[in-house]
């Protein structure tokens, strides 16, 4: 099959071809039908998450078609359409996984960082943690709700459920969370890049009642704010768009620094929370939620061999919506 494979020597990825993997005990085989850019992959080919299990094939927004059982594999049939998400395995056997929390795993396997990914032709996954898809769908659009979308929902549930939301950086995870939101009757405040007008258009397209730059304060108090740009310096300035009681979700898996910034702004109760993850029990509620909203993601497809300019675009901020690469 071929792969784009990440080595660790340089930040980007070589078209391999490489044997098609054979499914494990209580895994499947999957045939790739579409995997979404998710700017996790660039942290990984950047070196800012370092523990990526080297040779690694990237890629955790992963749609397909199971193409093989093996030894135990449960819940899932031949043929079926699943999807892939970030979260691979857990050790079942922790304080977190005990408790619901298995987004904390001790022990955790992570799809496209420490487990082999899905920018290929093929790939295995737990059984237990694939998910059903839509047959009649899309596997593009498909795609980045695999990551973008669940990791989103996960923040918005973080949130809590007060009417104006506020969302710095609006990519991927951004523009399937307005949706949800708007579809929900909450206000939108969206926040970009300073002077990135096509972004903010899309956002007011999406609902959004304000679409500006990030540096500016909202026009009016928030009752929460959602980061999704790996951005440090935007915490100061969400929590000074707060309402008292307000809360700002990280939504990143990694960030610069957040710089210091006056007690006072942090008073009154707000606070600061960071999302890690995902459960399994968020798929299960996410996807009939994104259904119900209607939810239609903007892609920009890319042939797999074309995994570097797609990560380029990314890092570039050249993308409005979401990179698909499509074996």
């Amino acid at each position: 099959m071929r792969a784009m494979v990440f080595d660790g020597t340089t930040p980007r990825l070589a078209l391999r071809e490489l044997p098609r993997p054979a499914p494990g005990p209580g895994q499947v085989l999957i045939r790739v039908e579409a995997c979404g850019v998710c700017r996790t992959d660039l942290h990984v080919v950047d070196g800012e998450l370092p523990e990526a299990a080297l040779p690694l094939i990237p890629g955790h927004e992963i749609v397909g078609r199971v193409a093989g059982l093996g030894p135990g594999a449960e819940g899932v049939d031949e043929g079926a359409r699943v999807g892939v998400p970030w979260l691979g395995h857990t050790c079942g056997r922790c304080e977190f996984c005990r408790s619901g929390r298995e987004n904390l795993c001790d022990a955790p396997g992570f799809t496209g960082y420490t487990l082999n990914g899905g920018y290929a032709e093929y790939c295995v996954a737990d059984a237990r943690f694939v998910f059903p898809l839509p047959e009649p769908g899309d596997p593009v659009a498909l795609a980045p709700l695999l990551c973008a979308g669940l990791i989103g929902y996960r923040c918005y549930a973080k949130a809590g459920t007060g009417r104006r939301l506020g969302l710095y950086g609006f990519g991927a995870a951004g523009h399937i969370l307005c949706q949800i939101a708007v579809h929900e009757g909450r206000e939108v405040f969206a926040f970009t890049r300073d002077g990135d007008v096509a972004a903010q258009d899309f956002a007011r397209r999406l609902g959004a009642v304000h679409a500006g730059d990030s540096t500016a304060p909202a026009p009016a108090p928030l009752d929460a704010a959602v980061i999704f740009a790996p951005v440090g310096g935007l915490v100061p300035l969400a929590l000074r768009s707060l309402k008292k009681g307000g809360r700002v979700v990280c939504g990143g898996i990694h960030m610069s620094d957040i710089p210091a910034f006056p007690y006072a702004d942090l008073w009154q109760e707000r606070e600061i929370v960071s999302v890690a993850n995902l459960t399994r029990a968020d798929g299960e509620a996410f996807f009939p939620l994104a259904e119900a909203a209607g939810v239609r993601t903007e892609t920009v497809p890319y042939p797999l061999e074309e995994a570097n300019r797609a990560l380029e675009d990314l890092r570039a901020g050249a993308l409005q919506g979401a990179a698909v690469l499509v074996p």
